[in-house]
């Protein structure tokens, strides 16, 4: 039995609390559901994901919704008058200036997706961070499923506080104003490339789990050393990773997961190298290595 073999089939034993490997549904099941929905994160649930992958903004009335990007993303949005949303005036639909009552009232279910064609149709809404835990909690209790994890992302526009986003402190002040009050401060990793974030993040609340997404190819060591700090995780674009990330990760103490990884032939690559978890837009991937 090779090496290969043997990671993939305890990565298949990942129903049990003892398994390490991270499976991140990414913004729930993109592939196959409505991203950044409750139906989504549900769905991921089902196909055995223990990580949910999420982005939130801040609404005008201070509300975190979950959602990629402070704006109407044309590709997923249509109006409340059943009008679609032009790549042109997208960020007219801008998040930051809307109350919460007028986000709701948005669909983010029923437009075909260009690039994830086979998502399922269906009405659906950007939800409160809130909501989609309390629904998220409800599922697994009914359904004797495990508990997961919230891998919680700061969506937001380099340079755009004040106008798409409020700033750092204020950002993760509103987050971390549910995760008190839901008692989540054990199950929630706070993501994001934003390095403000992180860094208030952990001056203020030290015992959070962090990491730090790479969306470019930088040294591992020089991204820390800016960071001022060891972040709990390390989320590089899947192809940037190869055997001596993972290795100086792992001597840094720090877990490393790639992300996204879309095909079962980078699935079993980047399970081979030795990483601690995948983010996917399609869960059953999982189910369908061999």
């Amino acid at each position: 039995m090779n090496k290969t073999l043997v990671i993939i089939l305890m990565v298949l034993g990942m129903q049990t609390k003892a398994q390490k490997f991270m499976l991140l549904g990414h913004q729930g099941a993109r592939g196959i559901m409505p991203e950044n929905t409750i139906p989504g994160m549900l769905k991921a649930l089902d196909l055995g994901v223990n990580v949910l992958d999420m982005d939130v903004v801040i609404s005008k009335d201070e509300k975190v919704v979950l959602s990629h990007e402070p704006y109407f993303n044309n590709e997923i949005s249509t109006r409340p008058d059943g009008k679609e949303i032009s790549f042109k005036e997208e960020k007219k639909y801008n998040m930051f200036k809307m109350n919460y009552e007028e986000i709701k009232k948005f669909d983010v279910g029923n437009k075909i997706h260009a690039r994830f064609p086979g998502q399922m149709k269906m009405k659906a809404y950007k939800p409160l961070l809130a909501e989609l835990i309390d629904s998220v909690e409800a599922y697994v209790k009914i359904r004797k499923l495990p508990k997961p994890l919230y891998n919680i992302e700061t969506a937001l526009i380099r340079k755009g506080d004040g106008e798409f986003q409020p700033e750092a402190s204020v950002f993760i002040e509103r987050i971390m104003e549910i995760v008190k009050e839901k008692k989540l401060s054990k199950r929630v990793i706070i993501q994001s490339l934003d390095m403000r974030t992180l860094q208030y993040l952990h001056q203020k609340y030290p015992d959070i789990k962090t990491s730090l997404m790479i969306d470019e190819k930088q040294d591992f060591e020089e991204s820390i050393q800016a960071l001022g700090f060891t972040p709990t995780y390390y989320s590089p674009y899947s192809v940037l990773v190869g055997k001596g990330l993972v290795d100086r990760c792992h001597s840094a103490g720090v877990k490393i997961i790639p992300w996204t990884v879309n095909s079962i032939k980078e699935l079993k690559y980047l399970i081979d190298l030795g990483v601690d978890g995948v983010v996917t837009d399609y869960p059953n991937l999982m189910n369908r290595l061999e």
